[in-house]
């Protein structure tokens, strides 16, 4: 490796270092409450939670994949209901439309965002058609006026993937205020990342609510009876205390990584890269930079000789994967998504990366696409 210490493409260590102790104060606070499961601090954070992102309730579950898969339940999905998305996603967004009782309906990207065609998504609509899920992919919300507009002339519900977009706005609406339901992720690598897992789904219907509180607890309302078959999916206490104390800071992360996309459009505009594109009345949050070049192999393998590393998000479009093949049109189906796949890869992005670490990073990539051009 040369060119000095290693820069990952993401971590937390400088930031819990600077948050360590606010963070141990949450989890004495919590230790010493008496109740470590579904107390006051769930009940807080759900509720600020839900106000940050501009609706009434919030229900705290295990994980943004038990956020996405207990809302679809919520809708009552019979077998071959199909719920509409994009395969250019993370497998879970896939995988809860299946464990929920669902059949995947992929509609292809925009070229430049990512994020789904509306274009398309009309005509994806069949009778089967129960819900579509627009996922709010890299940090910047699909055009929800469109997906509304569709949704409502086809009578379908909408549940939104906010999991990388906490704080991203369209036209002026936080990213989960524009559908039923939304779910919202608070994996260590969110905009709002805990220390593990954790998700929240929030929602405006109070009846909604009330039914995913069951779910998310056995099909209970807090007692050891039944009303429906459910699970066990509960935001905990220690997480719920220590991201209340997040979400107070998260303005400051977010104008970071804006700070910090800025400079990489500096830095690598006329590069030869595909830099990121926000779409119309969209703020970013960048969660995620994404940059595309045909010759990727050769670029990513240039950085990590450096000590660079990058992501890839995503390198296999979900329905050409074997465990949702069949649901999918197969090769050649989704051409847009398909050639992402090949030529997206994400650069360094959180908020405790210097200046000078970005630097070396456009450094590095600057150098490496000149050698890209001179072999070309």
């Amino acid at each position: 490796m040369n060119g000095g210490m290693s820069i990952p493409v993401w971590d937390y260590r400088r930031e819990y270092e600077a948050e360590r102790d606010d963070v141990l104060a949450a989890v004495d606070r919590v230790c010493r409450s008496g109740r470590l499961i579904l107390g006051e601090s769930v009940k807080a954070f759900e509720q600020e939670f839900a106000a940050y992102c501009g609706v009434r309730h919030g229900v705290g579950v295990n994980s943004g994949t038990d956020a996405l898969t207990l809302a679809l339940r919520a809708l009552d999905l019979r077998p071959g209901d199909e719920v509409i998305t994009t395969s250019n996603t993370a497998i879970p967004t896939v995988s809860a439309i299946v464990s929920a009782g669902g059949t995947p309906r992929f509609v292809d990207i925009e070229p430049d965002t990512y994020l789904m065609d509306l274009s398309r998504l009309e005509a994806a609509v069949t009778p089967r058609t129960r819900c579509i899920i627009p996922v709010h992919l890299f940090g910047q919300c699909v055009d929800m006026d469109g997906v509304q507009a569709v949704a409502a002339r086809q009578a379908v519900a909408v549940l939104e993937d906010c999991a990388q977009s906490t704080g991203a706005e369209f036209r002026g609406r936080r990213a989960g205020s524009m559908g039923q339901m939304a779910a919202c992720s608070f994996y260590p690598t969110k905009i709002l990342g805990a220390y593990g897992d954790g998700g929240m789904i929030v929602t405006g219907d109070e009846a909604l609510a009330a039914r995913l509180r069951r779910l998310r607890v056995y099909g209970t309302d807090g007692s050891y009876y039944a009303e429906e078959h459910g699970c066990n999916s509960r935001l905990d206490e220690l997480h719920a205390e220590i991201l209340r104390r997040k979400l107070r800071r998260i303005d400051a992360y977010i104008a970071r990584r804006r700070d910090l996309a800025r400079r990489y459009d500096e830095q690598l505009c006329g590069s030869g890269l595909m830099l990121p594109a926000v779409g119309p009345g969209s703020t970013h949050v960048y969660h995620l930079y994404v940059v595309r070049h045909p010759a990727r192999a050769t670029i990513v393998e240039a950085l990590k000789g450096h000590g660079i590393s990058v992501g890839i998000h995503y390198p296999w479009p979900i329905h050409l994967m074997p465990a949702y093949a069949h649901f999918g049109g197969g090769e050649g189906s989704l051409p847009r998504t398909e050639q992402a796949a090949r030529e997206i890869f994400s650069l360094p992005m959180y908020p405790s990366l210097t200046n000078a670490e970005q630097d070396r990073v456009c450094g590095t990539l600057l150098e490496a696409l000149a050698t890209v051009r001179l072999g070309s």
